[in-house]
């Protein structure tokens, strides 16, 4: 009898041992994602938008941000939301629609590089840079065009090649713009003889082109975007 009762108060204290392991198993699995979202910070929210936007170049839609968070609801999207506008880790445009700020897409600037002799050089932390705000001086006046031709690559404009276009800027002698000349668009070096405009090319195989009846311009080109990969 005493025998009987040993082995149920063991087969007892087993059954208690594996009803707490699956307890803590079941509190595990359902705090982890808490403490997971407790673990997550504003800035490594903002990097993971940021991540986003930069491989599909839009924002991510709530139910996206969800996945992309890792959280389990929509509130809680709403949550991180609220915090980054807050932090100024976010934007809303003039119709309400949310967008990353142009530094959260910035590169660190970590040095300088040698074009001549190599010479020693240390990796540090010298600014960040926004490509937008480097390049583009008035955005609310500038514009892409993609280049076609090689009349400038004398320059190192070539064929498929972006340039930054700003309206409104009164072109100097040696500026290189976009014109309009005789019904046809194109881009070169601006002269000015006298009183006469001459658009000459970077290309030894182009002649200088003076207009004859009309020209209109479109624009000064600031700057030239380039990708080697793509």
């Amino acid at each position: 009898m005493q025998r009987c009762t040993y082995h149920a108060d063991h087969h007892r204290r087993n059954a208690l041992i594996v009803i707490k392991f699956f307890l803590t198993i079941e509190r595990w699995f359902y705090y982890a994602p808490i403490m997971e979202e407790k673990r997550r910070t504003a800035r490594t929210i903002e990097k993971m938008i940021a991540a986003f936007f930069r491989e599909s170049r839009r924002m991510p839609t709530y139910a996206e941000m969800v996945d992309l968070f890792g959280v389990r609801s929509k509130s809680v999207v709403h949550f991180w939301v609220k915090k980054l506008l807050a932090e100024g880790l976010l934007e809303k445009d003039a119709r309400g629609f949310l967008r990353p700020l142009r530094r959260t897409l910035a590169l660190p600037m970590v040095g300088e590089v040698a074009a001549g002799f190599p010479s020693p050089a240390e990796e540090e932390l010298r600014d960040i840079i926004s490509f937008d705000e480097y390049l583009v001086t008035r955005p609310e006046s500038s514009f892409l065009l993609k280049v076609s031709g090689d009349s400038m690559e004398g320059e190192g404009i070539r064929e498929g090649d972006l340039v930054i276009v700003e309206r409104g800027r009164d072109p100097k002698n040696g500026d290189i713009i976009v014109a309009e000349v005789d019904g046809e668009w194109t881009i070169k070096y601006f002269r000015k003889q006298g009183k006469n405009v001459i658009l000459e090319a970077a290309n030894p195989k182009y002649q200088a082109i003076r207009p004859k009846t009309e020209l209109r311009l479109g624009g000064v080109v600031t700057a030239v975007i380039r990708k080697y990969h793509r």
